[in-house]
């Protein structure tokens, strides 16, 4: 699979944001707290990230934060077995380094791998 994460594998529109939100199963590891439900037609597995501007008044601070969990995500993807819709929220009131979220990362994408099997 490529390295890469283009348009179709991000989350989008109302009906599918809201029917994860109330379907889907979740779980807290490190700074991240995530919701996932197995895509139903999808060939790809698709993601939504979340940065709280409660916590991040600064839009610097929670674009930084989004890309670095992006970035995670599009590097160990391949860690999923199927097709997985995926909401990752940041749950720590500082900014983690890279190298954090990264094995953060890694234990989400485990966990559902393990819960979706």
């Amino acid at each position: 699979m490529a390295a890469t994460l283009s348009k179709s594998e991000r989350l989008c529109g109302k009906k599918a944001i809201a029917g994860l939100m109330e379907h889907g199963k979740g779980g807290v590891t490190g700074c991240l707290r995530y919701k996932f439900l197995k895509a139903g037609e999808a060939d790809v597995s698709r993601i939504l990230v979340s940065v709280p501007k409660r916590y991040f008044k600064r839009a610097v601070k929670r674009n930084l934060l989004k890309r670095r969990i992006r970035e995670s995500y599009r590097l160990q993807k391949d860690l999923l077995p199927a097709p997985v819709d995926i909401a990752f929220l940041y749950q720590a009131r500082e900014v983690l380094s890279y190298d954090e979220i990264y094995a953060a990362m890694a234990a989400v994408l485990a966990a559902v791998a393990a819960k979706t099997e």
